[in-house]
């Protein structure tokens, strides 16, 4: 993402993409539909049934597995992170070092469209710490806060 991301404002899957590290099947946010910088962000994930991990984690009850909506949730606080204070991502990176009180409420299944809610609990210098929230229908599969730092990559 080469331009400012603008307060209040929403980003397609291109935008994600020019941020996020990660590519096809890891790549857990289709849309960003608010962000407030250096505060919160909410977006989506749709959930569908031709995702690869529903072959082998309970063909016969498909959900999404937790640690998987965990991770969308840190795909989008990565994405708040940068917008808030952008950083070189080909020297540097955003790592998530710890996952605190997590839960896991109700599993998400394919035809479910996932909100994902972060909020910034803390940033200061390269250190990060968010709150998530990740719901259907209102209802709330999963939530945690997350810590997380920029980091150099290794040369």
């Amino acid at each position: 993402m080469t331009e400012r991301v603008r307060d209040g404002g929403s980003l397609d899957l291109s935008q994600i993409l020019a941020v996020l590290p990660h590519r096809f099947p890891w790549v857990l946010v289709d849309r960003v539909a608010s962000i407030q910088i250096g505060r919160s962000i909410r977006g989506t994930k749709c959930v569908t049934y031709n995702e690869p991990w529903f072959q082998g984690h309970s063909p016969q009850h498909p959900s999404m597995p937790g640690v998987l909506v965990l991770e969308a949730l840190s795909q989008i606080a990565t994405v708040l992170a940068y917008a808030s204070d952008p950083f070189d991502r080909s020297m540097s990176f955003l790592y998530f070092i710890g996952i605190d009180k997590a839960k896991l409420r109700r599993p998400a299944v394919p035809g479910d469209r996932i909100d994902l809610k972060v909020e910034v609990l803390h940033h200061q210098s390269n250190a990060w710490a968010f709150h998530g929230e990740a719901s259907v229908d209102g209802a709330l599969c999963a939530d945690a806060e997350f810590v997380a730092s920029v980091v150099e990559r290794n040369p």
